[in-house]
């Protein structure tokens, strides 16, 4: 019976080696391979670099959703007013960046569906070229960072660049007006930060006061002005007031 069993075993012990070969035999497995050969046709050349420069945009699409939309401001004060209620991490980053987001897109929603119907669609139905349509995609996106940037940064950058001032502001390229739009969109944030943190800090001062009057000086005072801090952000319904403000400034 030993001897059987035996058997048995080394018959099943030949079949698994035996396995990875017959699969070899008998199965094709598929292969990848990207590589670059010579053409001598010009339009393979070119749609070459337009999938090079596609994905050029797709890499830099984070930091022109950033930089050009108004996430910058929306992400800024709202990681203020966090600081202000000192919840630390409540939100979390997740929400607050998520909660940015969605409101961005719902404040560029006409400046997208205006690229969308004047550059977008006729350049995949080939009624203009690529250049034309970066040309009329520049215009809404140009209009929207003007009307939220002040003179003062325009003039800076326009004398930095020593070319002259333009005819009009829509002549300013985008060399210009991106980083006048991200300096203004960083001190309205700031200034909107700051008027977060006054009444929060105003109870910060009231209970370490009554807290040092009362001889409670080492009890730290924010574990008991933090849930006043949120139950008057709740009572004055906070976050609808935020938002409120924030989609309004960007009208």
């Amino acid at each position: 019976m030993n001897r059987i069993n035996s058997k048995a075993y080394l018959f099943i012990f030949i079949l698994l080696l035996s396995v990875p070969h017959i699969l070899s035999a008998q199965t094709a497995f598929p292969k990848i391979s990207v590589g670059v050969e010579e053409s001598t046709n010009p339009s393979d050349f070119v749609l070459t670099m337009q999938i090079v420069f596609l994905f050029t945009i797709l890499s830099l699409a984070p930091s022109i959703l950033i930089m050009m939309t108004s996430f910058t401001r929306l992400i800024i004060v709202f990681h203020f007013l966090r600081n202000a209620l000192a919840t630390q991490t409540v939100p979390s980053n997740q929400i607050l960046i998520g909660l940015a987001l969605f409101i961005t897109f719902f404040i560029m929603k006409p400046v997208f569906n205006e690229i969308n119907e004047n550059a977008l669609q006729p350049y995949i139905q080939e009624e203009i070229t690529q250049r034309e349509a970066l040309k009329k995609a520049e215009v809404p996106i140009k209009a929207f960072m003007l009307r939220q940037t002040r003179g003062k940064d325009i003039e800076l950058f326009v004398g930095l660049r020593g070319e002259g001032r333009p005819a009009s502001m829509n002549d300013l390229p985008l060399s210009v007006v991106i980083p006048s739009f991200i300096i203004s969109e960083l001190k309205t944030a700031f200034q909107i930060g700051f008027l977060l943190y006054l009444p929060m800090l105003l109870i910060d001062i009231i209970v370490a006061s009554i807290l040092l009057s009362m001889g409670m000086m080492m009890l730290p005072p924010i574990m008991i002005s933090m849930p006043f801090k949120i139950l008057l952000f709740v009572l004055v319904d906070g976050w609808y007031l935020i938002v409120e403000s924030l989609v309004k400034g960007f009208a």
